[in-house]
């Protein structure tokens, strides 16, 4: 089996769904593949675990002192994704695994149980402390099968309620999204639906709905609930990387160079100083708190966005700081930039 075969293979393993796309391409390097013939044991009960046991095909049953107790026989029986055994040394098995049919497994050996660690959900070994602001955003945490957590940072900019860029609050629905598909297929359509505002306070729980899964493209409903409410609903599609045709040529627009514009804090900063606006405003602007955006932009033209006359922005953008290399994020933290309406402070 080759190994783009086993990335999407993991990436339907529940477990596996707070891993980095690096961890889980390790893993795809490193397991070993089993064969078992219809009643021969898997593991025996009290044996040493050798690893963590994931099922490519077929059906095994689990048997045992304890497991006769426990449960009717369905609950026992495994099947294709499930998974049984140790990522430790050290450990035995509490209960026989026979092979019902012929069965073949993924065995990740104990000694790479690092990879089922990771410091987030984007990066296996780096130091949380050096990831981007953007990227701790972005950072859920999974709860359940399909069901992630999602936080408001304290030190984050806040808009008083959670709307716009911060929902796809928008890029975290699509990265919950991401880690129900294998990491080969990445995202390159979405579609959001804005029901109620949220509240930047309370965790917003993000459950995927597996609308398809195919070869090549899989499709995904987000349903986004704080409060037991559905604040809104994203559609995306994935589609693993294929050459194809080119259908739209982009040329780049006649503008200058980022290094040639302002900040936004060098923005503000003209505020407050130009002496064309009212005393009053720009006192409000001084002593109102400042936070910047895990996000630095420059715009190309300053001004009123209601008084220009075409209805588009042109602006550079890239986030502050250093992000992980998972090529997901990089475009979730595009899809989290969402400028209607903006206003320098």
């Amino acid at each position: 089996m080759d190994r783009g075969t086993v990335i999407e293979f993991l990436g339907q393993v529940p477990l596996l769904q707070r891993l980095p796309s690096s961890s889980l391409r390790r893993i795809a390097e490193v397991v070993q593949v089993k064969q078992y013939e219809p009643g021969e044991y898997v593991v025996r009960e009290g044996e040493p675990g050798l690893g963590l046991y994931f099922i490519w095909e077929g059906q095994a049953e689990v048997s045992g002192s304890d497991a006769s107790e426990k449960g009717n026989r369905s609950e026992l029986q495994l099947k294709q994704y499930d998974y049984f055994g140790y990522g430790t040394g050290g450990s035995t098995h509490q209960a026989n695994v026979v092979a019902l049919s012929k069965l073949i497994c993924l065995v990740l050996p104990d000694g790479y149980n690092n990879l089922l660690q990771p410091k987030s959900i984007w990066n296996a070994e780096g130091i949380p402390e050096d990831f981007s602001l953007v990227e701790h955003i972005l950072h859920l945490e999974p709860i359940d099968v399909d069901i992630f957590r999602g936080f408001s940072l304290p030190d984050a900019p806040s808009f008083g309620q959670v709307f716009g860029g911060q929902l796809i609050g928008q890029a975290c629905a699509l990265a919950a999204a991401s880690k129900t598909v294998d990491c080969l297929k990445l995202a390159h359509s979405l579609h959001v639906n804005f029901i109620v505002a949220g509240d930047v306070h309370s965790p917003i729980i993000y459950q995927v709905h597996r609308a398809r899964d195919g070869k090549s493209f899989a499709t995904r409903r987000v349903d986004a609930r704080q409060h037991g409410i559905v604040m809104f609903t994203l559609l995306c599609s994935f589609q693993k990387e294929e050459a194809g045709f080119e259908h739209q040529e982009v040329l780049m627009p006649n503008v200058p160079g980022p290094e040639m514009l302002l900040s936004m804090e060098e923005l503000r900063e003209r505020k407050i100083t130009d002496p064309r606006l009212p005393m009053h405003y720009r006192n409000t602007v001084a002593r109102r708190k400042f936070v910047p955006w895990p996000i630095e932009i420059r715009f190309c033209e300053v001004g009123d966005s209601a008084n220009q006359s075409q209805p588009r922005m042109k602006y550079w953008f890239k986030a502050r700081g250093n992000l992980s290399d998972d090529p997901a994020l990089h475009r979730y933290v595009v899809a989290n930039l969402h400028l209607p309406g903006i206003n320098i402070p």
